[in-house]
């Protein structure tokens, strides 16, 4: 293994996603149109809920794999499985025999293998089986997702799954391109899956009270970040996967660059379980401006974590004007979950494609369903269409979670 004191480059060179939004091209289409993934819930147990929105990924892994495949594979593997295996797809990446020690996998994930579990568990409770599945435990760890991934590609460098809730993937990405920067690969996968939308696990969201209501006129309508009239965050499920890669191994095989890690930053605010703090997000952006050696106002836009909760909005607000000073007045911000819903662990790895996407396309997405400006929110937040900015180089995505652990991305424009 080849370890270098001096730090590499790290570029993005493909990109997967199944989100509730589609894949990546109606992905591109939709987010910049503002275009809702937010419905109703299609599940069998709908009337046993009282929340009854979602953002739901359409996957059906019967078109992309074998019966046998994925019938060994939780949901959350499958969506892990296939997004990987388009990134490297879409960064037309020859895995050879001389890579493969050099390449390796790390997945952030919330919830790891929900369904297979909750599963077990209704034949053990309610069907009064008296055993489960023998593939369970496989199934449902929170590493069975990045191991199936290393296994279908052979990779057998790094592989590690990081779990710190809602800012999982983004830390998977930041932590990958610390590997490739310092020489421990050449080539990493990178991001994460969410494959919770189950009866239990929406019933413990519930429980939580942080959902949002519906809208009264329109449910596609329900998650409205930054808004006086937002009521709570959006559950979601899918996946998204980056293929990283040191600059000159993109550049040797004459790989398309679709933006530069150019700095990442994180922190644990020791705050609350679940009530998030201006000082601890603070910390996080700066830690990744820190990295990039770049002064705040290089960033134009930042795709914030915006979940469309009273208390987070407000603050990442404010950690913003901590940070930016008033600079945070000029700079661009908005939320895509107010499209996407709230992917949890595989939410900063969704933002972190998207703002490659604005990055390339010159086009900030919308916050959509903001209708009644919040007094106390009152930065840009690009309300309710795209935008077009000819001149955008630096993008920020923040990603902040339960447990107090953030995690600040910036991209740079290589092109």
């Amino acid at each position: 293994m080849t370890v270098t004191s001096q730090r590499k480059r790290v570029v993005i060179t493909g990109l997967g996603t199944v989100s509730p939004l589609g894949e990546l091209a109606d992905l591109t289409r939709n987010v910049f149109a503002g275009v809702s993934g937010i419905k109703r819930l299609d599940v069998p147990f709908i009337d046993q809920l009282d929340c009854k929105i979602a953002a739901q990924s359409l996957f059906d892994p019967a078109e992309h794999f074998t019966k046998h495949k994925y019938s060994m594979l939780d949901r959350v593997s499958q969506l892990a499985l296939h997004t990987s295996l388009e990134a490297i797809k879409h960064a037309d990446l020859n895995i050879t025999d001389a890579l493969k020690p050099r390449m390796g996998v790390y997945l952030g994930t919330g919830m790891g293998g929900a369904q297979s579990l909750e599963d077990g568990y209704i034949r053990l409770y309610r069907d009064g089986a008296n055993r489960i599945k023998p593939f369970t435990v496989l199934m449902s760890m929170y590493n069975a997702a990045a191991s199936a991934i290393a296994l279908d590609c052979q990779v057998t460098g790094p592989n590690q799954t990081f779990s710190t809730a809602c800012s999982s993937s983004a830390i998977a990405i930041g932590e990958a391109a610390r590997l490739i920067r310092h020489g421990y690969a050449d080539v990493m996968l990178a991001g994460g899956s969410e494959a919770f939308l189950t009866y239990g696990s929406i019933k413990a969201w519930e429980a939580l009270r942080t959902l949002a209501e519906e809208d009264p006129d329109d449910l596609s309508a329900s998650c409205k970040p930054f808004s006086a009239n937002r009521t709570g965050l959006v559950l979601a499920d899918g996946a998204a996967m980056l293929v990283l890669e040191s600059y000159e191994h993109a550049v040797a095989r004459g790989a398309k660059i679709y933006a530069e890690i150019a700095g990442y930053g994180t922190a644990n605010d020791s705050n609350h379980i679940t009530q998030p703090s201006v000082t601890g997000q603070a910390a996080t952006m700066r830690a990744a401006l820190n990295d990039a050696n770049l002064p705040p106002c290089e960033i134009q836009y930042i795709n914030a974590h915006g979940t469309g909760t009273q208390l987070n909005d407000l603050t990442e607000t404010n950690a913003v004007k901590k940070v930016f000073g008033d600079y945070a007045y000029r700079l661009s911000m908005s939320s895509t979950k107010s499209m996407h819903g709230h992917l949890m662990g595989a939410a900063g790895a969704l933002e972190a494609i998207i703002t490659t996407l604005s990055l390339n396309t010159n086009t900030l997405p919308p916050t959509i369903n903001l209708k009644q400006a919040d007094l106390e929110c009152d930065l840009d937040y690009v309300p309710n269409v795209s935008r077009k900015l000819p001149d955008l180089q630096y993008a920020m995505s923040n990603s902040f979670s339960f447990g107090g652990t953030g995690a600040s991305l910036i991209l740079k424009k290589t092109n």
